[in-house]
């Protein structure tokens, strides 16, 4: 379940900007600030059924943004090949710093 917690309030920063004003609300509340169905249900005069539905089509909107974006995936990426740069910068590796820098660049 944190796996899943985690993943989604990563998609939920990259796609944020794609969802209504609902669905931002419904999923800052849900995952973001740990409220209950019931406590968003009350807040938004709605049923708790319309909350759970909305929050889990919205998480479907997420995954499949990043299935066809990959912005989630390629952050990962990068970190990464940041990490991987800054350890061969310490060792002082030129070319390994040059393949990394080049595989960035690839990145986008």
């Amino acid at each position: 379940m944190l796996k899943k917690t985690t993943q989604i309030n990563y998609l939920f920063d990259f796609y944020q900007a794609l969802l209504t004003p609902k669905q931002r609300d419904y999923m800052e509340l849900y995952y973001l600030e740990d409220h209950s169905l019931g406590e968003i249900s009350e807040a938004f005069n709605v049923s708790r059924q319309a909350v759970y539905d909305n929050i889990r089509r919205t998480e479907s909107m997420l995954t499949n943004y990043e299935d066809k974006l990959k912005l989630y995936d390629k952050f990962i990426q990068r970190q990464r090949i940041l990490d991987q740069l800054s350890e061969a910068a310490h060792h002082n590796e030129q070319e390994k710093i040059l393949a990394l820098v080049k595989i960035l660049k690839e990145l986008d």
